[in-house]
């Protein structure tokens, strides 16, 4: 019943179609991620008959929920609902039968390179303070430098002492570049965090995220294994080539692809698209934020905290920390890396990235922290069918450069959706939920 719910809310706001036509169009849609499988399911509750066409073996895209470890499952990929008040993921949630735990950024434990709890309040407002500085001058001079260099071109950067600016660039790690999956230096001054908020705490999903995926997919026609290579005009429809030669044709087709693999040319588009698109697809970042989970047979660290900050030698490497003891009794840790710090850890192996982690465990525990029994390592860089993890908003972007993604090609033939596209929710899973809605509702009002 919940089920029917979100989706009957969801086909309200669509122009009737289907039922009421003497013959509804087939709709083939590109990626079986949130903003696909959405759209499919927008389609399905019209009645318009619908495809999805997955280059995986899995349906989720970059919501994906390892269960390697009975009883543990873990996620590589999206991880939490950002604002549980309003998002419609909570409903989503609900109507899957998948329990939710809030996590609290008040309960966290901050160590330095020497095993010494710090008490960070003072730096990460100091932080904000010189931040929001930086970025009024560059609103005032009508430009956009990288956030770097609006901050460190100011007059309060030059006086700080080197320790202090230390823990500032912590703090805008922790709060700018982890949330941005980009290095200040690849980030917009003016318009890094442009968009809309939920508003009520973030949430996790105990039992993995993919509880999302796999219920909207739930009597949808998805074919599996299917790269897209090409997409071409075909008289009044498309054509869609795969990579093994096939092609199927249909009426509209709907676009999910990630950004980062629009950007690398995975699919060839038979027909010019929009400038404007063109441009967003070149202009926008695909950012980067892996993840390195942890196993013990012991938990050596607060058992109730949620979040565990290292300040470090070097800013940046496995600064951020997330416990699932509290929310699952599971010895888990999850660290955390973005940006550049992030692609020189993917060109680790396993062994090597593990060590590293490790080291910064030991400097924040002491060294009788005992080592793992496993670990899970993501690697979003390498992964063909993604190409980093979300979308990032470098200098010269905005929330607009966003929105010139969305929408219709071709004559209203071919139609763009995923997190990339939303101008008000970009980088997030329920940003692709609602695109994959609203791409539906313009192409077939």
């Amino acid at each position: 019943m919940k089920r029917r719910g979100v989706l009957a809310g969801m086909a309200a706001t669509i122009a009737p179609f289907g039922m009421a036509q003497a013959a509804a169009p087939r709709v083939l849609v590109i990626g079986a991620g949130m903003a696909g499988l959405s759209a499919a399911a927008a389609l399905t509750a019209q009645g318009v008959p619908v495809t999805v066409i997955e280059a995986r073996d899995r349906v989720g895209g970059r919501a994906v929920t390892s269960r390697l470890w009975p009883g543990m499952p873990v996620d590589m990929g999206a991880g939490w609902i950002h604002g549980v008040k309003g998002n419609p993921l909570t409903d989503l949630a609900d109507a899957a039968g998948a329990p939710l735990a809030m996590t609290d950024e008040d309960r966290g434990h901050d160590y330095d390179g020497n095993g010494r709890e710090i008490d960070l309040a003072e730096a990460h407002d100091g932080a904000e303070a010189i931040v929001e500085a930086a970025r009024e001058r560059v609103d005032s001079a009508d430009r956009d430098p990288s956030l770097q260099a609006a901050v460190e071109g100011g007059p309060d950067w030059a006086q700080l002492s080197p320790p202090v600016r230390h823990l500032i660039r912590h703090c805008i790690g922790t709060a700018i570049e982890q949330e941005y999956a980009a290095d200040w230096g690849k980030l917009s001054a003016s318009y890094f965090d442009d968009g809309a908020f939920f508003d009520g705490g973030d949430a996790m999903f105990p039992n993995g995220y993919d509880a999302l995926p796999l219920h909207l997919a739930q009597g949808l026609d998805i074919r599996l294994n299917s790269p897209v290579t090409a997409l071409e005009q075909q008289g009044e429809g498309v054509v869609v080539v795969l990579a093994d030669g096939t092609r199927m044709t249909a009426d509209k087709a709907i676009v999910t692809l990630p950004l980062g693999v629009l950007q690398a040319g995975g699919i060839r588009f038979g027909n010019a698209l929009a400038p404007a698109r063109t441009a967003a697809i070149r202009d926008l970042g695909m950012g980067l934020l892996n993840r390195c989970w942890l196993r013990f047979d012991r938990v050596f660290w607060p058992a109730d905290a949620d979040w565990l900050g290292f300040v470090g030698p070097k800013v940046g490497l496995w600064q951020d920390w997330v416990s699932l003891t509290r929310t699952t009794g599971a010895p888990l840790l999850v660290g955390f890396n973005a940006g550049s710090t992030a692609e020189g850890i993917e060109a680790m192996n396993d062994t090597a990235t593990v060590a590293s982690a490790m080291t910064a465990l030991r400097a924040m525990f002491g060294g009788g922290v005992p080592d793992p029994v496993a670990a899970q390592i993501s690697r979003w860089r390498q992964d063909p069918f993604a190409r980093g993890a979300y979308s990032c908003l470098p200098p010269g972007t905005s929330a607009r450069t966003r929105g010139a993604l969305f929408g219709t090609d071709w004559d209203g033939r071919i139609g763009f959706a995923g997190e990339a596209t939303s101008a008000d929710h970009g980088a997030t899973v329920h940003g692709a939920f609602l695109t994959g809605q609203a791409i539906v509702r313009k192409m077939l009002s």
